[in-house]
């Protein structure tokens, strides 16, 4: 059964760019208007551990994070918005996964 992992911009006015890999498969770079979601679906690898990681960038900010970690962040729903980064997990309450940073 495949997984899935959504990010959507919820961002006052701007375009998010996503960057997503794994060990095995780099998604690219991708320009995400507000309100729309860059989305991708995968198989669990076989020996479990699957990973994917991520990389945000607004203007001059920027947020690195874990999109995907099998075992651990077994969900893939995330929200972009002005003061961060939130995990909107199905079973539990959405929290704050990470805050913008300046380079």
């Amino acid at each position: 059964m495949p997984k899935w992992v959504y990010i959507t911009n919820q961002l006052s006015e701007k375009i998010l760019i996503v960057h997503c890999q794994s060990k095995d498969d780099d998604l690219g770079g991708h320009a995400v208007a507000v309100g729309a979601s860059f989305n991708w679906s995968f198989g669990p690898n076989l020996f479990g551990g699957t990973l994917f990681w991520c990389k945000l960038a607004v203007e001059n900010k920027r947020i690195s994070f874990v999109a995907y970690k099998e075992y651990y962040e077994g969900f893939g729903r995330w929200v972009v918005c002005d003061d961060g980064l939130y995990g909107t997990p199905e079973d539990r309450p959405v929290f704050l996964k990470a805050q913008w940073m300046r380079p």
